[in-house]
């Protein structure tokens, strides 16, 4: 599905990203996906992530991941000769990224009013964990401490256990996701002003709307401590909504319409569930929420992971195979999408990349070229953007 003569959205776009680990990086990855040039400016010593690269095992995956798109250079901004040369690009660049604590580019004479006005077309977007104001500007944010201040860890495990943090690093990617759409609203800004601005994307504001379901149950009660949920809904609005065991491992359902819990009635062959006062519509269910799931859990529990999806698919009712990662990295339905796409590499052997997930028309997803050593690409970089 990888056509490289096909044009891409954001071709000619020039991109300095100053990234480092998740967060901004993901945005850059997002630009170079659609097409633009993403120039990777690292330390010489390179950024944290690329360290991970010499530890064994899979560690050097993520820099892999977000960064196999870029170009690498590596600038000592720290140095007049190297501030000088990364004046030369900003002059030339659509878009600057960068996620270092507040103030950091500033006292490198090199911030955000400073760029600005040496390039007025420059859209300088920054990622930060509290934003560049207020009292917490200049707390230290990481993906755990923002799904700690955020709630989000507090609203996530078993009531009677202490509370859990998400598997994943999921407030650096949706702030990440938050960067890359303000660069783009910035830019069909410039479209029609011709300036360029400054975005700003503070991970615990993008972590806030997720919590949605969580705070209307805190604005329906907000005498009561919220209690954590577990694998229930947030909300505790819809029932049944949780993970059920099966034979061979575990499934998820959920049934957000009354229609979707007469379909799993008639799968269960329990049929006569719709006519029964305690679950006949969402609100009976929930006030019976332990009934229903017990009802749910004697049907699962006899049945494979396998014959419940092939009932969820016969019968029109929500549900999924709680699946390892040995699993998703080979999900057919991906690959032939060509979200993700197998790749050898020489440490890791064969490896699961992935394209953007946002498409656009007809445009095949792009497949994302091999990691840069460090400063690789130097040479081809001035040449390209500086003409020398």
């Amino acid at each position: 599905m990888n056509d490289e003569t096909v044009r891409r959205p954001l071709e000619g776009l020039k991109v300095l990203d100053l990234g480092h680990v998740y967060q901004v990086p993901y945005a850059g990855f997002l630009l170079a996906m659609a097409g633009a040039d993403v120039v990777k400016v690292e330390p010489p010593d390179g950024e944290p992530l690329r360290a991970r690269i010499l530890v064994s095992g899979g560690a050097s995956f993520p820099m892999i991941m977000l960064n196999a798109s870029k170009r690498s250079m590596a600038i000592d901004l720290k140095s007049d000769d190297g501030r000088a040369l990364f004046l030369e690009l900003v002059a030339e660049a659509d878009v600057l990224l960068e996620n270092f604590s507040p103030g950091v580019m500033d006292k490198l004479g090199l911030g955000a009013d400073s760029l600005l006005e040496a390039n007025p077309r420059l859209i300088y977007a920054s990622g930060t964990g509290y934003g560049l104001s207020g009292p917490d500007r200049d707390a230290l944010a990481m993906d755990l401490t923002i799904q700690a201040t955020s709630g989000m860890m507090g609203s996530t495990g078993e009531a009677d256990r202490m509370p859990l943090k998400a598997g994943p690093a999921i407030t650096d990617f949706l702030s990440g996701t938050h960067v890359y759409g303000g660069i783009m609203t910035a830019l069909y800004d410039r479209e029609r002003t011709g300036k360029g601005t400054r975005v700003e994307v503070a991970m615990i504001e993008a972590a806030y709307p997720a919590l949605a379901s969580n705070l209307g149950v805190y604005y329906g009660d907000r005498t009561k401590t919220q209690p954590r949920n577990g694998n229930h809904h947030g909300g505790n609005a819809i029932a049944p909504y949780t993970v059920f065991e099966t034979s061979d491992g575990y499934v998820a359902i959920i049934c957000v319409t009354d229609r979707h819990w007469d379909h799993l009635t008639v799968a269960m062959g329990r049929e006569e569930l719709m006519r029964d006062e305690r679950f006949k519509d969402n609100k009976s269910r929930v006030a019976h929420i332990d009934q229903t799931d017990a009802i749910v859990a004697e049907w699962t529990g006899g049945r494979t992971r396998h014959e419940v999806m092939e009932a969820a698919r016969e019968f029109r009712f929500p549900a999924a195979p709680v699946r390892g990662l040995d699993e998703v990295v080979a999900d057919a339905h991906m690959h032939e999408r060509g979200a993700i796409f197998d790749v050898e590499h020489p440490q890791l052997g064969t490896i699961a990349l992935t394209s953007s997930p946002i498409r656009l028309g007809n445009i095949p997803p792009l497949q994302a070229s091999d990691l840069s050593e460090l400063d690789a690409d130097r040479d081809a970089i001035i040449a390209d953007w500086l003409g020398r």
